[in-house]
């Protein structure tokens, strides 16, 4: 199973997706995050968290969803389409599902605001990694597109 964790930066929500699923994922199961736009750096709070999260960062980068070792089994956008954000459309024939996640990149205020913010994103897509997770490796839901799909739209949905 690869998934790829897709939004337009990938400087923060893809990034801290992919090394989240990575850290937690089953042996054969991989996450890869790229942009429609690649900023050409991981953002630096990004990797702190994910640091003080004892999830390891060595090897991520920004790239384009050109430059994919492989073609994703599953594509889940990460932008937040309800805040305005347009979200890039994966072309290819993997299955798509959108978990939303507002960009802690384009918080404002105090330190402490911007930090809740890098938080509160890395929370919410954990939670939904670690939903998706729970199925394990053999629920019959993997071998269903239609029952993946749907399954990865609600779990797109939960907040925790």
């Amino acid at each position: 199973m690869n998934l790829l964790f897709l939004c337009t930066g990938n400087s923060c929500r893809s990034i801290l997706a992919e090394a989240t699923f990575n850290a937690l994922a089953p042996e054969g199961w991989q996450a890869m995050s790229a942009g429609s736009q690649p900023t050409g750096a991981v953002h630096p709070r990004s990797l702190a968290l994910l640091e003080r999260e004892g999830i390891p960062t060595l090897g991520l980068h920004s790239k384009s969803w050109e430059d994919l070792p492989q073609p994703p089994d599953v594509v889940v956008t990460v932008c937040a389409s309800a805040a305005g954000e347009t979200c890039p459309v994966y072309l290819g024939s993997a299955l798509r599902t959108h978990w939303g996640v507002d960009d802690p990149a384009k918080a404002t205020g105090t330190e402490e605001q911007i930090n809740a913010s890098f938080e509160q994103a890395y929370r919410t897509l954990r939670h939904r990694i670690e939903a998706f997770l729970a199925l394990g490796r053999d629920h019959p839901v993997l071998q269903d597109p239609d029952a993946l799909k749907a399954v990865l739209d609600r779990i797109g949905e939960q907040t925790p």
